[in-house]
């Protein structure tokens, strides 16, 4: 894709951005997210990537989510990241929010990764701001809890990248309740920016508001410590890969995700939970909503959820799921019918 790119004047008419918790950062309801259709070894080709990029930015979504690890292969996504922004969107960059992430296994060797060592964090940010030709991120987020490793070095480590002004913003993602307690307990003390949870989260995955029990005896929810220490919330997967769309409803077609055995495997998509996703069809279409769209007002319907995290292997799915924004609100008879075909996925 060689034509030049001049991003829509008309960008931020009508859009809305929603406060990321207590901070003074906002995000677009929907976001982008880069993880498995976006690199050098994506079924997609470039031009296509490029497109969805281009799409994205011209209907108002400032926030792209990448990781280290982001592919296929591991890194390619924040490589060709970096070559759009150099060649459409330098001129844009304090318009964008963009993310990254490390806790997965990076480079060989005792510091490549599965931590989250001070080491391995800030070599690995350092890598990703080469890759994508970056002098800083606006959110870092520490990919996953790590139980080998303290996690006093893990915020001393976001701390020093916001200090140093390699990451304005800083974040942890698939934390427990618990583990969150004490991230942003420790945030607080030592007065780092920790702003924003990076969860998964859909219709058929709410565990972000399923109790557990702390140290005490407790019962304790993500949604309530996030909500408790200020902190937004981003979902990850609100379409459970795929699986609330109108791809599945018919069978497992060639080149989706179940058929590749990916994130997203066959063993999911058993008959109980394929009627579910048929009745939630069925809602939809009387909401005259695509069941994406409505699965994406669903998780946006709580004041909590900052944003939701999309991504797409089409400009024509990409703006599809972007309507999700023009009809989020639910009848409690909605909501109520929805719960009684959730429940039947249990």
């Amino acid at each position: 894709m060689s034509d030049a790119y001049v991003a829509a004047p008309d960008r931020y008419e009508h859009k809305t951005w929603r406060r990321c918790g207590r901070s003074g950062l906002v995000l677009p309801p929907v976001s982008l997210g880069l993880w498995q259709n976006f690199g050098a070894k994506s079924r997609i080709d470039e031009d296509a990537q490029r497109s969805m990029l281009r799409t994205a930015f011209d209907a108002g979504v400032t926030h792209f989510d990448l990781a280290n690890n982001y592919g296929p292969p591991p890194g390619s996504a924040e490589e060709f990241f970096g070559r759009v922004l150099a060649d459409d969107f330098a001129a844009h960059r304090d318009e964008l929010i963009i993310s990254s992430k490390a806790g997965y296994q990076m480079w060989p060797g005792p510091y490549g990764g599965d931590g989250g060592s001070r080491k391995y964090l800030i070599a690995s940010l350092d890598q990703s701001l080469r890759r994508m030709g970056l002098d800083y991120v606006d959110i870092f987020y520490h990919h996953r809890w790590v139980e080998q490793d303290p996690l006093e070095e893990t915020l001393a480590a976001l701390d020093q990248v916001v200090r140093q002004g390699k990451a304005l913003y800083v974040g942890i993602s698939s934390y427990d309740a618990v583990q969150t307690r004490r991230a942003a307990e420790l945030a607080e003390d030592m007065g780092l920016p920790l702003v924003i949870h990076q969860p998964s989260y859909s219709m058929l995955n709410r565990w972000i508001e399923e109790p557990i029990e702390d140290a005490e005896g407790d019962e304790v929810s993500l949604v309530d410590e996030c909500v408790e220490h200020g902190l937004g919330m981003i979902a990850f997967s609100p379409l459970q890969q795929g699986l609330l769309t109108d791809r599945y409803l018919n069978g497992v077609p060639e080149g989706s995700r179940a058929s590749q055995r990916s994130s997203l495997g066959q063993d999911q998509l058993d008959d109980q939970t394929l009627a579910v996703v048929r009745e939630l069809n069925d809602l939809a279409q009387g909401r005259g909503q695509t069941l994406a769209a409505m699965a994406l007002a669903w998780a946006l319907r709580k004041p909590w959820m900052t944003s939701v995290i999309v991504g797409a292997s089409s400009v024509e799915q990409l703006q599809a799921d972007l309507k999700a924004v023009d009809n989020l609100d639910f009848s409690e008879d909605e909501l109520g019918e929805i719960d009684q075909i959730l429940a039947q996925a249990v």
